[in-house]
């Protein structure tokens, strides 16, 4: 059936929504009559586009679509696999270049994040992303950021080409083992999405070997590649998703691991009721797929390792955040004199985060510490008191780590409320 454009991005934008490899989604919601949401005219985001944030936490709007929607895969989890009855439809090459430059000329995005369904050869889906990108790039005049989804399966000499016309490569590991990956997408190789990432990280480091003899050789995607866990589709505990992450970032330099909590999927034909295959919950389990971003934060931003983290335990606390879990676990290494301790001590002290830390050791240079001043360099003492000292002078001595929990787990609540960057 024919759709129009408006109808195709509709259908295309909702259908990437899913994929957290590219933040999160906007509100949506209308823009409101006297401040009354659900009255009067207008919309705060014109479809498709979505948020992502960079490294120094600047905000990134970009066009999140499928190319084609249209999938011959049928993995359990996915709302556009072969057998959901869902509305079909693809975009042209020219449509999605055309789309992207106007959306841009109209300042509603910076950039294109650009997915599709399996819907032929992987190298054939490939070279259609390939092909949106290169004419961006090459007849649009296009210097917005394009993130490319690999396509597991098609040859590395596509993935290369696909990293000299994009910023970022992703393709989603989606589960933690491949047991669960047979279980759930048999149609899919966990040695095949592995091998995706290997081809992305031997042609950057080939590409970065090019650059220092040939400075005006091309960049391979310059931000790297990242990829997707789902969190709670299949069995795994947390200590198996933290370790495939860690070995990921270990192995292939992978820039982020996104981890998206599970949304239950109704089968249609069967009353909405899930595929036996998925477990029966009520919601997504979004406190733990918090954790798991915290769990990944003191991973690359910390300094610690996937066993720290869980030494004793499956799965992350949901009361408190990892960094503190650890603190309440080690209760005797601290408490930690701030006038002293190098940027190692620092950064294991629940609310000191990396910043926070290098601007103690920079003010140390100069002048002592106060515990008033503390607060000026944006260190939470809410968290911070039960661990640290000035010398001799305390807040709250690390006396009882139960105590500890349960005034922490009073303020932290179901985790919801917690920064994922300084903690």
């Amino acid at each position: 059936m024919f759709m129009e454009l408006g109808e195709k991005l509709s259908v295309l934008a909702s259908s990437a929504k899913y994929d957290a490899s590219c933040a999160s989604s906007g509100s949506g919601a209308p823009a409101g009559n006297k401040g009354e949401r659900g009255q009067g005219f207008g919309a705060n985001l014109p479809a498709g586009v979505c948020h992502s944030w960079t490294g120094d936490g600047r905000c990134v709007s970009l066009l999140k679509v499928l190319y084609s929607n249209v999938c011959r895969f049928d993995c359990a989890y996915c709302v556009n696999r072969a057998s959901a009855d869902t509305p079909r439809s693809a975009f042209t090459v020219d449509e999605l270049v055309d789309l992207t430059c106007q959306f841009y000329r109209r300042n509603y995005i910076e950039g294109l994040f650009l997915s599709s369904g399996i819907f032929t050869d992987p190298d054939m889906v490939m070279e259609k992303l390939i092909a949106v990108a290169k004419k961006l790039r090459k007849d649009a005049g296009f210097g917005g950021y394009i993130h490319l989804k690999i396509i597991p399966g098609s040859g590395e000499k596509l993935i290369r080409e696909a990293g000299l016309w994009a910023d970022r490569l992703s393709a989603n590991i989606e589960l933690p083992t491949d047991k669960s990956l047979q279980t759930l997408a048999p149609q899919k190789s966990g040695k095949v999405i592995l091998g995706a990432f290997e081809d992305v990280f031997r042609n950057s480091a080939e590409n970065e070997e090019d650059r220092k003899k040939i400075r005006s050789a091309p960049v391979f995607a310059p931000a790297g590649q990242s990829t997707q866990l789902i969190v709670g589709a299949s069995e795994e505990d947390d200590r198996t998703i933290i370790g495939l992450s860690g070995a990921l970032y270990r192995k292939f330099s992978m820039r982020r691991v996104y981890y998206s909590a599970f949304i239950p999927v109704g089968v249609p034909g069967r009353g909405g009721i899930s595929d036996p295959r998925l477990p029966d919950i009520p919601g997504p389990p979004l406190v733990r797929e918090h954790r798991l971003y915290q769990a990944d934060w003191l991973m690359r931003f910390y300094h610690f390792n996937p066993a720290e983290i869980l030494e004793d335990t499956p799965y992350l606390d949901h009361h408190v955040d990892p960094k503190t879990a650890w603190a309440l676990r080690h209760i005797d290494h601290f408490p930690i004199d701030l006038q002293r301790a190098d940027y190692e001590e620092l950064l294991r002290v629940p609310g000191i985060g990396a910043t926070s830390a290098r601007r103690i050791l920079e003010v140390r240079r100069i002048r002592s510490l106060s515990f008033d001043g503390l607060r000026r360099l944006g260190i939470s003492l809410k968290r911070a008191r039960y661990f640290v000292t000035l010398g001799a002078s305390y807040i709250d001595r690390p006396e009882d780590p139960k105590r500890i929990r349960r005034m922490l787990s009073d303020q932290d609540g179901a985790g919801l409320q917690l920064p994922l960057f300084e903690f």
